[in-house]
């Protein structure tokens, strides 16, 4: 799959497109999931543009499971969530919706319906609520 500059993701990562942003380092940026499967959703991005993990060069795709790691955490700790689902989707038919690497924290409650993958938009004031309370749970 060849990697579109113009996705949301680039345009978020070039400073086109706004974000709620919950951690960033020179490798990877994690902002609140704008239509999140649950409350505290997060989703960490690699700043190398590769459309599917088999395009992200072994540095991109360690610093994104070291983010994606801390991030998790930083969300279980926040939310108080018994259970973190972390995924990541390669291509349409596995559910990936937009064309660049990322990986997704979701907070798990026992027996919780996930509201469906990329479909209902959150409210921003609330996303900033959880992105708030997730930064004071990360790591200083």
């Amino acid at each position: 799959m060849d990697y579109d500059n113009t996705n949301p993701f680039a345009r978020i990562l070039g400073g086109e497109l706004p974000c709620v942003k919950v951690y960033e380092d020179a490798l990877t940026l994690a902002i609140m999931d704008i239509m999140p499967q649950a409350p505290g959703h997060v989703l960490v991005l690699p700043k190398e543009p590769a459309a599917e993990l088999f395009a992200l060069s072994d540095e991109g795709a360690a610093a994104c499971i070291r983010t994606t790691k801390k991030v998790a955490a930083a969300v279980k700790a926040a939310l108080g969530a018994p259970g973190i689902m972390i995924a990541q989707f390669n291509g349409s038919a596995a559910g990936q919706t937009v064309p660049h690497v990322h990986c997704h924290i979701v907070p798990r409650e026992a027996a919780a319906a996930l509201k469906p993958h990329a479909a209902v938009h959150a409210d921003a004031a609330e996303l900033r609520a959880l992105a708030a309370r997730i930064i004071a749970a990360l790591p200083a």
